[in-house]
């Protein structure tokens, strides 16, 4: 049951892509993000590399795991009155849209 706590957590079709070719340890750990940034917003600083990117509006990024290759995702703030958010990017560190 949804409140009005949670976000809507949208990926885009590229990520439902990619998402399907992550090693499924990483995978799981990309549900595991989807999951807390649905419940606790786009604010992760538990999570490794957690940040802001540069010159960048509402746009967000973690690393998924240590070691190489590293993944990370990247995700945008839509709009915070109605708590939309959208995934941009799971895959490794060195494709990054950044």
């Amino acid at each position: 049951m949804e409140t009005n706590n949670e976000w809507m957590v949208e990926m885009t079709s590229k990520v439902r892509k990619q998402k399907e070719k992550l090693p499924p340890e990483i995978r799981l750990m990309f549900l595991a993000l989807l999951a807390e940034l649905r419940f606790k917003g786009p604010a992760q600083p538990s999570w490794p590399h957690f940040g802001k990117l540069k010159n960048m509006t509402n746009v967000f990024h973690c690393h998924l795991n240590k070691g190489r290759p590293t993944y990370v995702t990247v995700w945008k703030v839509l709009d915070r009155k109605i708590k939309i958010m959208e995934v941009q990017y799971v895959g490794t560190h060195e494709n990054a849209p950044y």
